[in-house]
């Protein structure tokens, strides 16, 4: 499992990547190596407000739909149209070419009830116990 300790992770799968008060959020590696091939994703549209823990879209894989939590809040700056079109480049390249969305965070304090990776592996290592 691929893991970058530059990202933070929330309990629900997702990475983020700060750059300037903006947050680029994807799935992480364990996410879509549990979901399997990826077939559909949903995503919020530019201008969408998001609130963090609040449900933001879906992916859908084999027979499964996932709901996508915020894990920040913010205004949704823009979208990867690629992966709307070519959603397995999730499962390719989860934390460069398969990131989500860029958030225009409201709140930086937010990102401290978020996990480093050495935290996200304790918590999905846990899981498969």
């Amino acid at each position: 499992m691929d893991l970058p300790d530059e990202l933070l992770y929330s309990k629900e799968h997702l990475w983020i990547r700060v750059e300037e008060g903006r947050a680029v959020i994807g799935i992480t590696d364990h996410a879509q190596e549990s979901l399997g091939a990826i077939s559909a994703i949903e995503l919020p549209a530019i201008g969408d407000e998001l609130e963090q823990d609040d449900s933001f879209g879906t992916v859908e894989a084999r027979k499964t739909v996932a709901e996508l939590y915020a894990p920040v809040s913010g205004a949704v700056l823009e979208v990867n149209s690629e992966i709307v079109d070519a959603p397995e480049i999730i499962n390719d390249d989860p934390y460069d070419a398969g990131w989500l969305l860029v958030v225009e965070m409201a709140d930086s304090e937010e990102l401290k009830l978020l996990m480093s990776a050495e935290d996200y592996l304790e918590q999905v290592s846990g899981a498969e116990e």
